[in-house]
């Protein structure tokens, strides 16, 4: 890196050194203001005057250094950039509690962003050594607090369904509010951002919000989540039977085609008592009490990630008459859009064209042993890379009565031993996740097995 990190004392005597500093006025720059425990990351054109203004906030205030990170060839745009990939990844590093909100941070494009992300690599080195960060840049990318952040940067879509949402909240318009976005779209982030941030408005920061994950494993994982972040609690994520009686102002409802109806489930007493506590007859479903135990609702929703008879129907969803808005930025899987698109198009059986994943790593395996190898390989080297597969063998090792679940070519396989966090647990290389146990969560390779029978 070309620039440098030069350190002030954050008070009056400290501002003078920065105005005679030759980035410290008219000169584009990242900041970080800090004390023993808290953080504060911020970006300027003006460090002189910025920071004589933080030094006005009673928050600010109890900081006691200011550290500017300069470089002879920021602008504006790169600017932005590193403030929030500083925000993102100090809020996940954990060394200090981050004063920031999460007011909206957007993922923009701008001339020569690689090379700008590359000095963040340096950067990010060069902080390690201040004790400024504890943690690589490759862990924290790994970890679920940096996946499910409320200081993720948004896309602008993510931002503009946001803000859509608060102005109908703040003045109380609408009640239903139904996100459609397929896999990788940013629903969870999304849902994660608006509980977050109306934490942090005055207008509604004591409104009653609880965020409901119908999967136990993605709620116990956001549950972790939560507890990491300065202002939030586990407490606030919550499945479907704790909303009822709660009044709440808001539910946010993440994976909300997971929500189910009484059908092929496993305590339908447990089901009906709370149908008749709520007035409904034996037909109410998980929708049902959301939508009686709250004003209002936000459903992060995709109709065609229903993967069991228990899921409710799509009609019910249509019959809320609900603001409706969609996520189409695909953010997990790096061959983009494209790479969706081919694989929907083959469960749909429609005619394949030419498709360009771009430098997206994507191979068809004939022998299941050489892919088990490759992805215990890609583990070792990157970590999170998993196998994963349709629900398509039988369950044997759960009950006891075998020792194997999966044979495949001599290969014998077990599904997950946990449905809680899998993605995490200790054994989960040598273990195939189901669809129910994976759904909702970014790993960085997967390996699945496909069962095909062509009748020509």
């Amino acid at each position: 890196m070309k620039g440098n990190i030069k350190s002030f004392d954050f008070n009056r005597t400290g501002f003078d050194e920065i105005r005679r500093y030759h980035f410290g006025m008219n000169w584009p720059l990242v900041y970080i203001i800090k004390n023993s425990k808290e953080i504060y990351i911020g970006e300027t054109t003006n460090a002189y005057n910025r920071s004589r203004q933080h030094f006005e906030v009673p928050d600010r205030r109890r900081l006691e250094q200011i550290h500017l990170i300069s470089d002879e060839e920021f602008n504006k745009s790169a600017t932005l950039d590193i403030e929030s990939l500083l925000i993102q990844y100090m809020a996940a590093d954990g060394s200090f509690a981050l004063q920031n909100e999460s007011s909206g941070l957007v993922d923009h494009n701008y001339f020569d962003k690689e090379k700008y992300r590359a000095k963040f690599e340096i950067l990010w080195d060069e902080l390690r050594n201040m004790k400024l960060a504890q943690k690589d840049l490759a862990h924290i990318k790994n970890s679920n607090i940096f996946k499910y952040s409320p200081y993720k940067a948004l896309t602008e879509d993510q931002i503009v369904i946001a803000d859509n949402i608060f102005n109908h909240i703040r003045l109380g318009i609408g009640k239903s509010f139904i996100v459609n976005g397929g896999p990788g779209t940013g629903k969870t982030i999304l849902a994660i951002y608006i509980y977050k941030r109306l934490k942090e408005i005055e207008s509604t920061k004591n409104l009653k919000v609880g965020l409901v994950v119908p999967m136990t494993s993605l709620r116990d994982t956001l549950k972790k989540v939560f507890r990491q972040i300065p202002g939030l609690r586990a407490n606030m994520v919550i499945g479907p039977n704790d909303v009822v009686g709660g009044n709440y102002d808001l539910l946010i409802v993440d994976e909300a085609h997971r929500l189910r109806q009484r059908k092929n489930i496993a305590n339908y007493k447990a089901f009906d008592d709370i149908n008749t506590k709520l007035g409904l007859g034996k037909d109410g479903t998980e929708l049902d009490w959301i939508i009686k135990s709250s004003r209002h609702q936000v459903f992060l929703y995709d109709k065609n990630q229903s993967v069991k008879p228990s899921d409710i129907n799509p009609e019910s969803f249509k019959k809320l008459n609900a603001i409706q808005d969609t996520l189409k930025s695909q953010k997990r899987v790096l061959g983009g859009e494209e790479y969706i698109k081919f694989i929907e198009d083959i469960f749909s059986l429609q005619a394949l064209n030419q498709y360009d994943f771009g430098r997206y790593d994507f191979k068809i395996y004939d022998d299941i042993q050489e892919m088990v190898r490759d992805i215990k390989v890609k583990d070792e080297q990157i970590k999170l890379c998993r196998m994963v597969a349709g629900y398509a063998w039988t369950w044997k090792t759960k009950t006891g009565s075998d020792s194997f679940d999966i044979e495949i070519d001599g290969l014998k396989l077990v599904w997950n031993s946990t449905n809680s966090d899998w993605v995490n647990s200790p054994n989960a290389l040598n273990e195939v996740g189901c669809i129910h146990t994976v759904q909702g969560y970014d790993l960085n390779y997967t390996g699945g097995h496909c069962w095909a029978r062509i009748i020509l």
